[in-house]
């Protein structure tokens, strides 16, 4: 069983595996770890905003995000820090986000097939206010987040339409939670799915 966590940048993801690492051994962890992809990106000087650079990292992603999967599949269970359905999401909206009409869905036709045999069974939205994300951010001095604003302007809304949508997302409010009752409550909701494994097939 593959399980995924959802939300915007800063809503406390990473910090939510990282419990389910600490207090739930008998789930395997997927991280998004993503500084190759970054390296190729910047030595092939590629350039998102350009619709046939897009396309080719585009394609490195959603290659990366099978090979992610194929690995995760071989646990009983498994979390994803975002998984295929975040690349799906992103490769499709990304170019809506800077004002352009690209016909992504034809051009990346194969490529998406394929993702779309990875997405997770479930996944949990963490939902959380904009004052709630701008203060995580400013309290995480680990990670420069340089694409932040962009993500919460423009992003974020086509996001929540996209996944709130979606039948097989459960949704998580974090505005009052601290981060050990996040995490705990990720924890619940895993060991639900798991519990009710039958229930969630794809």
């Amino acid at each position: 069983m593959i399980l995924s966590l959802q939300g915007c940048m800063a809503v406390g993801k990473t910090t939510a595996v990282k419990y389910l690492q600490e207090n739930a051994p008998y789930i395997n962890i997927s991280y998004e770890i993503n500084n190759d992809i970054i390296a190729e990106v910047k030595q092939r000087q590629l350039d998102k905003t350009k619709y046939e650079d897009y396309l080719e990292i585009q394609k490195l992603w959603i290659n990366k995000e099978i090979c992610r999967y194929n690995k995760a599949k071989d646990f009983k269970c498994s979390i994803m820090d975002f998984g295929a359905e975040e690349i799906e999401f992103y490769t499709l909206n990304y170019p809506k986000s800077i004002g352009q009409n690209w016909d992504i869905e034809n051009a990346l036709n194969n490529e998406l097939e394929k993702l779309r045999e990875c997405m997770p069974t479930r996944i949990l939205f963490l939902d959380a206010s904009n004052e709630t994300l701008l203060k995580h951010k400013e309290n995480d001095d680990t990670r420069s987040r340089n694409f932040f604003e962009h993500h919460l302007k423009y992003l974020l809304p086509l996001k929540i339409d996209w996944f709130f949508r979606k039948e097989n997302v459960d949704i998580l409010n974090v505005d009052n939670l601290n981060i050990d009752e996040v995490g705990e409550k990720v924890k619940e909701w895993v060991d639900f799915c798991i519990k009710h494994y039958s229930l969630y097939k794809r």
